[in-house]
């Protein structure tokens, strides 16, 4: 389907520059979305910012995501409530 992820970039660019979007920001996430989101940032002519997250792994799969925790101040905890109540996990 795609080349690499720049080849990816440049191909949603071309479909997001039709829709003429006003004054665009592009967010990607560290690292494979850099790729594609500086080539959709260069076809919009727009500026480009990284989300930076941490993704907490469920117990025993640490590739499943549990929750994602983003930076800020305070930081933002976002919950994957199927895969939370699947598992039986509480706030702690």
């Amino acid at each position: 389907m795609f080349r690499d992820r720049q080849d990816a970039g440049e191909k949603l660019g071309a479909s997001l520059e039709r829709l003429q979007l006003q004054d665009p920001i592009v967010l990607a996430l560290p690292r494979g979305g850099v790729p594609i989101a500086a080539e959709v940032a260069k076809a919009l002519e727009a500026p480009l910012d990284l989300v930076i997250i941490r993704k907490v792994g469920a117990p025993g799969n640490p590739e499943l995501a549990v929750a994602a925790i983003v930076d800020g101040d305070p930081p933002d905890v976002v919950l994957n409530r199927e895969i939370v109540e699947a598992y039986a996990l509480d706030d702690s």
